[in-house]
């Protein structure tokens, strides 16, 4: 009887300390994919620019495609989020230097939404021979659709804009910011592969062989193609040289309140060029054929306003050639954000309007709704401006210079659309005033370098506070300024007409892309259904 007691008893006291240790156990199997996600978004994050840490985008995506490798889609959809969060909240951070957290939160929260889809699908085709190559597009298809909506979309966080520095960086040139992108997050994935089946090899003494193959090729295929690739890369001139100036007058003060200093802002600009012309006068400094200002460089409109029109003029005079001036326009009852060609005898012969245009910084999308929730939010954007519907090419004694406005330099066929249009070199006019010192201006940067090298051309970024750039055709960066000072730089810069396969392909690249993830998003989907009516017939 005793020991048949003893029997009985041993279960109930085991039971209560069993199952915490099995809920313990429950919950740490949860908490470490989860804590893994968002610490390899953080990861991500830190491969970005201004840091030149780019190689560590590649664990930062070995590390999620362990989290999310074999996982329902459910789970996937939350680590998916939850990367998106680790990486997306501290690059976008600069969104709420001026105007608090709540914007940069909530455009957090709703782009990181795209990640965790993205997730869902990694998940779903984590289980598919050869699973790297499937996932590395899905990836590629989110970023086109975070790339047009909402609101025109918001393609800031590429994969490929963090690979300036790379050794991927050649890729562009191929197939522009999707196949480098692309190349970069299938390495990644290719990686935790390839170490998931040696330890698996490991414990089982048997390898895998044609998964192992597949694996080391998701890292060699990207590797050797950018060395491949390297030979469409060149800085040599095709159309002879010419000698650009680029002009930073600086703001007298950073912040949102930029708009209120435009006149200073204004007479900034002409005494940079005024006291360049000096220079160059003086034979201290070679003469430029062409001048370029920053975006919002006069904020006061020069067709309505005299006194702006009179000393835009002495600064064209005074350097002797013709000015690209960033002004704001109003014609016809709509404002535009617009480039000004400026020629130093005839005045303005020529204008080009900014086409992606930003919301909420140069639009308020739902105005009306946003006004009855919180009327200030509203006088935030006090009136919308209007989109340009033509590519902008200037003539500037001789050399064709493409525009791209501030923003648009992170929308493919914005950039792609003045090449096709004749461009020889791209200025990338741009106001970053209204960010301070944040990363903003690293990672915007970042992207005309990758543009550089995708398109072959020379780019210039004139900036109203810094950093202005000179960059090579082969991203290299050969002058630069500092931030919130006033600067010049002048270079005689290669111009160029031939065209890079990522030029002429244009869309298709990441269309063929799209089209991958959806083959292989359908094949997972039939292949889950299919496990579970075998599980339901076993049953």
């Amino acid at each position: 009887m005793t020991a048949t007691a003893t029997t009985v008893d041993e279960p109930e006291q085991l039971e209560p300390q069993a199952a915490p240790a099995s809920r313990g156990a429950a919950l740490v199997r949860r908490l470490v994919p989860a804590a893994a996600a968002a610490l390899s978004g953080v990861l991500l994050y830190v491969s970005f620019p201004p840091r030149t840490l780019w190689w560590l985008a590649l664990p930062a995506f070995a590390v999620f495609g362990w989290t999310l490798r074999g996982r329902s889609w459910k789970a996937s959809l939350g680590l998916g989020y939850l990367f998106g969060l680790g990486f997306l909240l501290p690059l976008l951070v600069w969104t709420g230097v001026e105007v608090g957290p709540g914007p940069w939160i909530a455009l957090v929260v709703v782009e990181a939404v795209y990640v965790a889809l993205v997730g869902a699908g990694i998940g779903l085709v984590s289980r598919l021979p050869g699973w790297p190559v499937w996932a590395a597009a899905v990836w590629i298809a989110g970023e086109a659709a975070r790339a047009r909506a909402p609101f025109g979309g918001f393609p800031w966080g590429k994969i490929a804009f963090g690979q300036a520095d790379g050794v991927f960086l050649p890729l562009a040139a191929l197939g522009g910011t999707p196949v480098l992108g692309f190349a970069v997050v299938l390495c990644g994935f290719g990686l935790y592969e390839l170490v998931r089946l040696a330890v698996e090899a490991r414990g089982t003494r048997v390898l895998r062989r044609g998964a192992a193959a597949a694996a080391l090729l998701s890292i060699a295929v990207p590797v050797v193609g950018a060395l491949a690739a390297r030979t469409l890369v060149s800085d040599k001139a095709e159309d002879g040289t010419a000698t650009v100036a680029l002009i930073q007058g600086n703001v007298p003060r950073a912040g949102l309140d930029f708009n209120s200093q435009r006149r200073a802002v204004l007479d900034h600009h002409v005494r940079e060029t005024e006291r360049l012309a000096a220079e160059v006068k003086a034979g201290k400094v070679a003469r430029p054929q062409l001048v370029l200002w920053p975006e919002n460089s006069s904020d006061i409109d020069p067709f309505a306003n005299a006194d702006a029109r009179a000393v835009i003029d002495e600064a064209a005079r005074a350097i002797g050639a013709p000015i690209s001036v960033g002004g704001v326009v109003e014609r016809d009852g709509k404002l535009y954000n617009e480039q000004i060609l400026w020629d130093p005898v005839k005045g303005p012969q020529d204008t080009y309007d900014k086409r992606q245009i930003q919301p909420f910084g140069e639009y308020l999308p739902m105005r009306s709704l946003l006004g009855a929730i919180n009327k200030d939010w509203t006088t935030m954007v006090r009136q919308d401006f209007s989109r340009g519907t033509e590519a902008g090419v200037f003539t500037m004694n001789g050399t064709s210079v493409g525009l791209v406005t501030c923003y648009e330099a992170a929308f493919d066929w914005a950039v792609r659309s003045t090449v096709t249009d004749g461009a020889q070199i791209i200025s990338v006019p741009s106001n970053n005033a209204t960010f301070d010192r944040s990363e903003m201006t690293y990672q915007q940067l970042a992207m005309s370098r990758v543009r550089a090298v995708e398109h072959s051309r020379t780019v210039t970024v004139p900036v109203t506070s810094g950093v202005s750039a000179v960059i090579m055709p082969d991203g290299r960066i050969t002058q630069k300024t500092g931030m919130f000072v006033a600067d010049s730089l002048v270079q005689k810069v290669p111009l160029r007409s031939s065209q890079t396969p990522a030029t002429k392909l244009g869309i298709v690249p990441e269309m063929l892309l799209v089209l991958v993830a959806a083959g292989g998003l359908g094949w997972g989907a039939a292949t889950v259904l299919r496990a579970r009516r075998n599980t339901a017939a076993q049953r």
